[in-house]
């Protein structure tokens, strides 16, 4: 008991003991200013360019009209026959046409030159 008393008493002299010009470095030199700067790096890396995605697709989606040919999510390929508020109605063979929801679509194929 008495040698855990002296340990204790030691360690207090030894933390009295450090020189006066080490410190704690101040507020941004801690853990806060590395946390930012990889909150930004991942900011601009993957929620930045995501969010510039989404808006192209939106916009993509926003300007199909009759007869572009797009993709779904679900790799179906056609060309859509009729547009209303929330359905998309897209023609995958002869007399074959589904209703997919706008956010089932994917991506517009380019058009190609030779078609008329």
């Amino acid at each position: 008991m008495i040698a855990l008393v002296g340990q204790v008493n030691g360690l207090g002299l030894l933390a009295a003991a450090s020189p006066p010009g080490e410190g704690g470095g101040g507020f941004l030199s801690g853990p806060l200013l590395p946390m930012g700067m990889v909150f930004l790096l991942i900011y601009f890396m993957v929620i930045r360019p995501s969010r510039n995605r989404q808006k192209a697709l939106q916009a993509m989606i926003s300007k199909l009209t009759r007869g572009d040919k797009v993709i779904t999510n679900g790799g179906i390929h056609g060309m859509v026959v009729g547009i209303t508020d929330d359905i998309i109605q897209v023609r995958v063979a002869d007399q074959v046409t589904i209703e997919v929801s706008r956010n089932a679509i994917a991506a517009k194929q380019p058009s190609e030159e030779g078609e008329t």
